[in-house]
């Protein structure tokens, strides 16, 4: 991490998430440091398999309607600060973004976080996850100009998320704890890979327990039509 999160420790950064004080002005959530970490540590790492691999960039729109022709000139950190600077949302919004952020790669395995789309994914799903977990909000258009866009852009790229993600906003509050914990997790161990491999597990756990579900009503409703067949 920068040196900026050196000294965060995992009971500092889950007090910040529970019980932020917005008295003072000049301090802004811990968890903005671990999530622009992580931002930063996944950039690298899929540039790093990039040129490894040759990896080409999709032609699939859907998955490249975050990037924008010039990457600006601000940094994670700074781009979240100022996010935090002029909304003031609370710090479980940035989880749930993260939790946004990790669904939309996990649907979507050809995404690639990287500098040209991570300011307007980042924007968005804050914007998105604002709407959903707290009870006063800014307008669309007070997001665009926080994040350096048009209405119009702004509005499109929300659209254009939900549609993503299939309209799947939900986070429950076993999930919210379970991305807290590999939060202070970062934070104990440094490494935004381990993070993201075990999000990344986590994840395909909910999706394969959702498979079994609708494998198991597929049976039943089989043999209620093959009872009902006889």
């Amino acid at each position: 991490m920068d040196s900026s999160s050196t000294s965060i420790s995992p009971a500092k950064l889950r007090s910040d998430l529970y019980s932020f004080a917005y008295q003072d002005e000049s301090n802004s959530p811990l968890v903005i440091s671990v999530l622009a970490s992580l931002m930063d540590r996944t950039m690298t790492r899929n540039e790093r398999i990039t040129g490894k691999c040759n990896w080409v960039l999709s032609k699939d729109s859907r998955i490249r309607v975050f990037d924008c022709h010039q990457v600006p000139d601000m940094t994670v950190q700074s781009f979240l600060e100022r996010i935090f600077r002029y909304t003031r949302v609370g710090p479980p919004v940035y989880v749930v973004a993260y939790v946004y952020i990790d669904r939309l790669c996990q649907m979507h395995p050809q995404f690639r976080i990287t500098p040209s789309n991570v300011h307007r994914l980042l924007i968005t799903t804050i914007m998105v996850a604002s709407k959903f977990i707290e009870d006063m909000n800014y307008r669309n258009s007070y997001f665009a100009k926080v994040g350096g866009l048009t209405t119009r852009e702004m509005n499109k790229l929300e659209m254009d998320f939900l549609f993503l993600m299939g309209f799947k906003l939900h986070v429950n509050v076993s999930v919210f704890e379970s991305y807290c914990c590999h939060l202070e997790r970062e934070v104990s161990i440094g490494g935004g890979y381990h993070i993201e491999r075990t999000l990344r597990l986590m994840c395909c756990g909910e999706i394969k327990a959702k498979h079994r579900e609708e494998d198991g009503f597929n049976n039943q409703l089989g043999r209620v039509i093959g009872c009902g067949s006889h």
